[in-house]
């Protein structure tokens, strides 16, 4: 299965509302950074941002570079789409998975299919908060620190634990802005050298979605 598929299921937690705080501070310990993350993620109503995702090939020493959107409605709506070089859309609406691939497009009964059904619950979980609390499908360590300029962020680091996981990623790292409470960047390392970044811009929380858009046209 496409590994960035399964970070859906780890991506639309770290976005959360609400405005910058002047003067951010770090909690001492990783326990309130966690508790923090969890509670600012629970007030999540809706997401919307753009994203630009670049997977860095070991074997070939290249890197390639592609552009999307994710929009996001609470409690059980997500839309997850590539623009740019290609077109590839992944919705999950209520038990529905809708894959859009060109001009194919595939509908999938989750509750029929145990994979994807596993995908939808696990997606829901992250979205609503608890990814960092779970304990059984990863070891998570987190810290603090500043920003290439002078902003603060936590940082969080995620090690794989269940085996169809651990098959996938070495570890994930996530980092989280605290100043304008939104996932910055977030970075997947694969067993076999190969890692992606995908950078998140222009966030926008608990704006009005149009629900049309996790529709089957």
């Amino acid at each position: 299965m496409n590994k960035i598929l399964l970070f859906l299921l780890l991506i639309a937690f770290r976005a959360v509302g609400g405005s910058a705080a002047e003067s951010p501070s770090i909690p001492a310990q990783p326990d309130s950074i966690i508790q923090e993350i969890s509670a600012a993620s629970s007030r999540i109503q809706s997401l919307q941002c753009t994203f630009i995702q670049t997977k860095h090939i070991a074997m070939l020493n290249d890197k390639l570079v592609s552009r999307g959107k994710i929009i996001y409605q609470q409690p059980d709506k997500l839309l997850w789409q590539y623009t740019t070089p290609y077109s590839y859309t992944f919705i999950i609406n209520r038990q529905q998975v809708i894959i859009r691939n060109g001009q194919r497009t595939d509908v999938i009964d989750a509750n029929r299919n145990r994979v994807f059904k596993e995908i939808a619950r696990m997606m829901m979980n992250s979205l609503r908060g608890q990814c960092l609390t779970d304990n059984k499908s990863f070891q998570v360590t987190v810290s603090s620190g500043r920003t290439q300029g002078t902003g603060l962020e936590y940082i969080a680091t995620l090690v794989p634990k269940r085996k169809e996981l651990k098959q996938l990623w070495d570890r994930l790292v996530l980092h989280f802005d605290v100043a304008n409470q939104v996932v910055s960047t977030v970075e997947m390392y694969e067993k076999n050298g190969d890692h992606t970044i995908i950078q998140m811009q222009d966030v926008v929380v608990n704006k009005p979605v149009d629900a049309k858009i996790f529709n089957v046209e």
